[in-house]
């Protein structure tokens, strides 16, 4: 890979990016179509039309169930997206689905297939092996496996009649009538998001097969009215629920089968799943991650603060040498002077503070201040999305909104127009340091939600926490910054304490369907070193790289010029923690990474595994990112080494603390051998990208999963700003010479 390759390649990449941009400015995607959202919804128009009569949705069912049959894999099952491997629970749905049929030849012929395999996978075709296969994959987490088993029984898949419904495990809808601030102490059997599922689900299986108990037939009984009320309050005002197809329809369904399919809640959804139905019969995973792939692709194109671009813009550093972009033909017409133009940030920005929650949510109880994925109003506030948002408003904020927050007293103050990017800033860090669970990490939606994998803290939300906190907190208010401190120190505790042996970290959100247990300990480990890599721990703190250069200035030190181009290319902040620490951890996390990479230069999920552009520009990011910030702390450590003697004894350390390098002489030797590696390695999977992407031309998306990979989707974007990001940080770390 020559560098006019690496150039094109970026260039190339990052007009696909901007072309992908709404007429309001932001990003909304496209998710890739899936067949367990299929399959849901045209089930849950069926039986919703059955129980009221025929009417204008029942044209959706059998388009839908055509899309079906049209991309049934070959051995018979089906994958959650088109380019997924079958897997026992959307084959299961999508089979369930076909009951729906009309009796199209060739609906019956892949009813046929899928009965073949679902027998090879699960050992047989009758209800115990089907529902016993069911329950193994999800364990005690009924989130999936209930709904799931509810709509084999409905479709007359688990055997007829009650006996069919004994398959489905009872939910304890009940508890649902009791106050929020009881539900995460009840050890409820479904995550925080599902409680939709818990109520309807649970009210199906009540009426459909009740308890031989009198006591809890009477206390179920009792609970219907009280809880369908709940349901309506934490349905939003489209319809969705969380703006998913499969929630929203196994909600509709349930309802049908607990005798409500005239409510409101119903109607609702059955709306929404009319309006959310693609052209080609096929509905999508969610509606769209709008809010979410907008902060990516912001961090992608401005990978440097307003702070850092002023810096560089009065120092006489070249843009190139800091990190930016030249600009292409395409991206100046777009109005892009190297990233964004300073319209395209505010229009960006409003945006982003239009889509925060001013509220306390209902559905989750989360208090104001957060972002969801979505501007739709089936989003939910979670802590990755904020933590996005967060950082997206720092690399968006125009400098006069870049001043200290005013205290927390003064509303009117901190509302004015020139604070109101740092304002919403300061309240996204409030709400992410609420959610921070006892372990010190964090999680996706509710704090002390521990029951369930899914609602535990995560490496790669908590270290994308870290990076946000990180990135205003000599901005905040006294009180507001030094809880960010403390948070950030149990923080790295914990992240510490959750790496693996061999020095990786797995992630919540992201699984790979190439590794054998579906973890994807690349996406976890990247996320986690870019984190540490960009605190830049190893380097001193602000205050003395701008006391470094200021010397090596006055001194007409040859170095200063590369000083520049290195150190104000970073925002260098020294963590609340030992720095000696976080640099082991991060160089253990990137000896993984290092070991981790394919002999082609890209990664897969894990070692071994077939390389994909996602997570090879997300490996390449975090190494490059690395390299970097171990060049910053050598650099300004030979410019502190060539000043000292100059200056009278004891200057230079009365100004600033020690830093890591100081502290752990043996651990800086290692950091530069490994930063060297990186590089290396960095640049080998930007070689991978430039190939793989033919030259930026070509971005072919790989399934992801999400929730401990039990559903899978892909993203058009992912692989396009994945690629523009990590081309961008290899193209600053090889523009700057060997210190």
């Amino acid at each position: 890979m020559t560098s006019t390759d690496l150039e094109n390649t970026l260039h190339a990449a990052r007009d696909h990016l901007l072309a992908a941009r709404t007429d309001a400015g932001h990003w909304e995607g496209h998710l890739s179509s899936s067949a367990l959202s299929t399959a849901t919804a045209a089930w849950a128009l069926h039986v919703v039309e059955r129980d009221r009569g025929p009417g204008p949705f029942s044209a959706l069912i059998q388009p839908g169930l055509d899309w079906l049959t049209r991309h049934q894999n070959h051995d018979g099952g089906w994958g959650d997206t088109v380019l997924s491997a079958s897997n026992l629970s959307t084959s299961l749905l999508a089979w369930s689905a076909l009951a729906a049929s009309d009796g199209r030849d060739a609906h019956r012929r892949a009813v046929g297939r899928a009965e073949a395999y679902l027998a090879r996978v699960a050992g047989g075709l009758t209800p115990e092996h089907l529902a016993d296969a069911v329950v193994a994959a999800y364990g005690r987490d009924r989130t999936f496996s209930a709904p799931i088993l509810m709509m084999a029984a409905q479709a007359g898949r688990l055997g007829p009649g009650r006996e069919a419904w004994r398959h489905v495990r009872a939910l304890p809808f009940e508890l649902a009538a009791l106050p929020p601030s009881w539900w995460k102490r009840l050890r409820l059997p479904v995550v925080s998001y599902a409680l939709p599922a818990l109520v309807a689900v649970g009210q199906a299986r009540f009426r459909q097969a009740p308890p031989r108990c009198p006591l809890c037939r009477l206390v179920r009984r009792a609970a219907v009215g009280p809880t369908l009320r709940r349901l309506e309050t934490l349905q939003p005002a489209g319809g969705g629920f969380l703006e998913a197809t499969p929630l929203t329809s196994f909600v509709a369904m349930a309802l049908a089968a607990a005798g409500q399919a005239h409510g409101d809640v119903a109607g609702r959804c059955i709306d929404f799943l009319a309006r959310s139905v693609r052209d080609d019969g096929s509905w999508p995973i969610d509606t769209n991650l709008a809010t979410w792939v907008t902060t990516l692709a912001v961090g992608a194109l401005e990978s440097r603060s307003s702070r850092m671009r002023k810096h560089a813009e009065t120092s006489g550093v070249p843009q190139d040498a800091c990190g930016a972009i030249r600009t292409s033909p395409a991206a100046s017409a777009a109005g892009s002077n190297g990233a964004l133009s300073a319209d395209d940030r505010r229009r960006i920005a409003d945006w982003l503070l239009d889509q925060q929650h001013r509220g306390v949510h209902p559905y989750t109880q989360a208090d104001p201040g957060g972002w969801a994925w979505t501007d739709l109003s089936g989003g939910v506030p979670d802590a990755d999305d904020t933590a996005g948002a967060v950082l997206a408003l720092a690399r968006l904020a125009p400098d006069d909104d870049r001043a200290a927050v005013p205290s927390e007293a003064g509303t009117e103050t901190r509302r004015a127009a020139s604070g109101r990017i740092a304002a919403a800033a300061a309240e996204g860090v409030r709400w992410l340091l609420g959610l921070q669970n006892r372990d010190g990490g964090i999680p996706t939606f509710c704090r002390g939600w521990g029951n369930l994998p899914f609602d535990r803290s995560s490496p790669d939300l908590t270290a994308h926490a870290v990076a946000a906190w990180s990135a205003w907190r000599d901005r905040l208010p006294a009180p507001l910054a030094d809880r960010a401190r403390r948070a950030t120190e149990r923080a790295l505790a914990y992240l510490a304490r959750v790496q693996r042996s061999d020095g990786a970290w797995l992630p919540l959100w992201f699984g790979s369907e190439h590794v054998a247990d579906q973890a994807n300990p690349t996406y976890g480990t990247a996320r986690v070193v870019a984190a540490l890599a960009d605190l830049s721990v190893l380097a001193p703190s602000g205050g003395a790289v701008v006391r470094s250069l200021s010397r090596a200035q006055s001194r007409g030190n040859h170095r200063a010029s590369r000083v520049q181009a290195t150190c104000a290319a970073w925002q260098v902040r020294r963590p609340a923690a030992r720095p000696s620490e976080v640099a082991a951890m991060a160089e253990r996390g990137v000896r993984w990474l290092l070991a981790a990479q394919d002999a082609s230069g890209g990664w897969g999920g894990d070692a071994g595994a077939p390389p994909s552009v996602e997570e090879t520009a997300l490996a390449t990011e975090a190494l490059a990112a690395w390299g970097a910030s171990c060049r910053a702390a050598g650099i300004c450590e030979q410019v502190r080494l060539s000043s000292r003697g100059r200056e009278p004894a004891g200057t230079f350390e009365r100004q600033r603390a020690p830093t890591a390098i100081e502290r752990t002489r043996d651990l800086t030797v290692a950091a530069r051998e490994t930063a060297d590696e990186a590089r290396e390695a960095a640049r080998r999977g930007a070689a991978y990208l430039v190939g793989r992407t033919r030259g930026g031309t070509a971005f072919e998306p790989a399934p992801i999963g999400f929730y401990f990979a039990s559903l899978w989707y892909f993203e058009r974007l992912y692989p396009v700003i994945f690629t523009v990001s990590a081309l961008g940080r290899v193209r600053a770390l090889l523009a700057v010479p060997q210190a």
